[in-house]
């Protein structure tokens, strides 16, 4: 039987959890070894705890490693686990500082021939897996349009976000870099790369430093367009704000696909008032419909069965494009092609 791929992990802070409870349900993984400069905190995952990174990799020679650092530790990071020959990395997003950065790890990881994964759940979620089944089947007819509207309620006044990711307040550029660039990603996997972007962003909570509203749109050359509607300050229907972080529609020529707060996913074909459930609502485990043991299951999958990789660091690179195309639109006031 083929032993199971050995997990170390390197940061132990607030979204780090979904990984170590994620890395503990799959089959073929083995988490053994957390690292974070507050040893405590490592400690807490209940496995091998370390201050040092390289001391961890030489230590417990692990299959994968699992940056879940943020991007001004991915480069040293990355470099630590090629000198240790690794069989894969996983990377947090935002990936690296900046292109150049990402530049520089994609290519001595490619040199190493090591795999690094970016670490971009969300192309994970259950209920972007239905849509894309259901617009691959043709069951809404000739896709139009994708739209996504955020609605996280928790950027109001001069509290917001202290109580959980309190440095939200000082970042430069928070809604597309932090949080839209999900949906840069999650756009690319539902209908492929835009051919230019548009974007107009803003800043409504004078307690912040980067954007927290705007729009962007992605425009493709057959006509679809793909549109990101943010506004951290509003809310939206759902008893857990945190699940899908507002609300979609796919809507084609055949019929229109919804994704309500509660994570479940509707199809009303088209001059129909008929509701078909796709995707129920449920009790998911870990994050947003459990995507980060989708992700890693993703990984650990790929490795053990030789399945295709989604998300390695070439690939993501064109997200990273796309983020800048955005902050330009806005700069600028123009449309940018890509």
């Amino acid at each position: 039987m083929t032993p199971p791929l050995r997990v170390g992990c390197v940061g132990a802070g607030y979204f780090a959890r979904f990984h170590y409870d994620a890395w503990a349900r799959i089959p073929g993984a083995a988490p053994v070894a957390a690292v974070d400069l507050d040893r405590a905190r490592a400690r807490a995952t209940g496995l091998a705890a370390y201050t040092d990174l390289d001391a961890m990799l030489k230590a417990e020679t692990p299959d994968i490693l699992d940056i879940i650092l943020p991007p001004d530790h991915h480069m040293a990071s990355i470099c630590s686990g090629i000198a240790h020959d690794v069989r894969a990395i996983i990377c947090q997003k935002p990936f690296c500082r900046d292109l150049a950065e990402a530049d520089q790890a994609i290519a001595i990881a490619r040199e190493a021939e090591i795999p690094i994964i970016v670490h971009e759940n969300f192309r994970f979620q259950p209920w972007y897996r239905i849509m894309r089944d259901a617009m691959s089947s043709g069951a809404i007819g000739e896709v139009h349009q994708v739209t996504f509207r955020l609605r996280t309620g928790d950027g109001q006044g001069p509290e917001a976000y202290l109580d959980r990711q309190p440095y939200f307040q000082t970042m430069p550029r928070l809604l597309i870099h932090e949080t839209g660039v999900h949906w840069i990603d999650t756009f690319r996997y539902l209908l492929g790369d835009p051919d230019s972007v548009y974007a107009d962003l803003r800043r409504m909570n004078p307690a912040i430093a980067g954007e927290d509203a705007g729009h962007m749109l992605f425009t493709y050359a057959d006509g679809r367009r793909a549109l990101f509607d943010g506004n951290r300050l509003l809310d939206h229907a759902a008893e857990n704000h945190r699940l899908t972080l507002g609300e979609a529609l796919v809507e084609g020529t055949g019929g229109t696909l919804t994704l309500s707060g509660d994570g479940s996913v509707t199809l009303r074909p088209f001059r129909s008032l008929g509701i078909e459930t796709l995707l129920p609502a449920q009790d998911w485990g870990g994050f947003a419909g459990d995507c980060v043991h989708a992700l890693q299951s993703h990984v650990v999958s790929a490795l053990l069965e030789g399945t295709p990789l989604e998300n390695t660091a070439e690939d993501y690179r064109r997200v990273l494009e796309l983020e800048a195309a955005v902050y330009a639109s806005d700069r600028t006031g123009k449309r940018i092609r890509v």
